[in-house]
């Protein structure tokens, strides 16, 4: 129990939060009209989307527990995956794949994040672009992006290698692990075993072990529990 306490994201709704419910709270005037001149004319996005921070503001949404806005983002990440939903509304597949991915690709890391986080609000089949866009992301050392990337997306399409490189890839940059959605739930041996590693690595360089690294090999213990789990090819 004492360790549940010390690790509050064991619990299974510690990572969550509706973005459609945050950015609603904001009450943004301008919010609102960004959203009605995408409905009217959607290459308006183009416009909006880099003044958001400024409009908007740049703080966490949850700043008491999430001071640099890791978990639960930005109130600018939130507001940017609102415009991107109302995108979702007004154009066809095909072209809603080419403005998000023209978004990102041209966008500042403000508002990759924003696409990122954004993933989940967005129809199936923009699946492989999201996908493509998670993987760029976790390409980076940018801890902010690779915490954007790591969310309910990548935990209900990123296949179990693939999800426990970025899991790896939080322990390395700093990334506290309560930004990895269904951690306790797609958590396996292979993972522990590679957290395992990475601590004899940091104790052989004389490095400490982070606290959330110790936390996951902590679950070493939980894991004896469970049965093995198959991998899997979710995409």
């Amino acid at each position: 129990m004492a360790y549940r306490e010390d690790h509050p994201w064991l619990a299974a709704g510690a990572h969550g939060g509706s973005p459609v419910a945050i950015v609603h709270s904001l009450e943004s005037r301008w919010l609102a009209g960004a959203e009605r001149r995408i409905r009217q004319r959607p290459a308006a996005i183009h416009d909006d989307f880099p003044l958001v921070g400024r409009a908007v503001g740049r703080v966490p949404v949850r700043p008491e527990t999430d001071p640099q806005g890791l978990v639960f983002g930005t109130v600018d990440d939130e507001a940017r995956a609102r415009l991107l939903a109302v995108l979702s509304e007004v154009l066809v597949a095909d072209a809603l794949e080419a403005e998000v991915g023209r978004l990102y690709r041209h966008g500042d890391d403000a508002e990759r994040r924003g696409v990122l986080r954004a993933l989940p609000l967005l129809p199936g089949s923009l699946v492989d672009l999201g996908l493509e866009l998670v993987a760029d992301a976790l390409r980076t050392n940018d801890p902010r992006l690779i915490a954007a990337a790591m969310g309910r997306f990548a935990a209900d399409h990123l296949d179990q290698a693939q999800w426990r490189q970025g899991v790896v890839k939080c322990l390395f940059t700093g990334v506290t692990l309560p930004a990895v959605a269904d951690l306790v739930a797609r958590t396996d041996s292979e993972l522990l075993r590679m957290a395992r590693d990475l601590a004899e690595e940091r104790l052989a360089a004389g490095r400490e072990i982070t606290p959330d690294l110790r936390a996951l090999l902590g679950m070493t213990v939980l894991m004896a529990l469970v049965p093995p789990r198959a991998e899997d090819g979710r995409r």
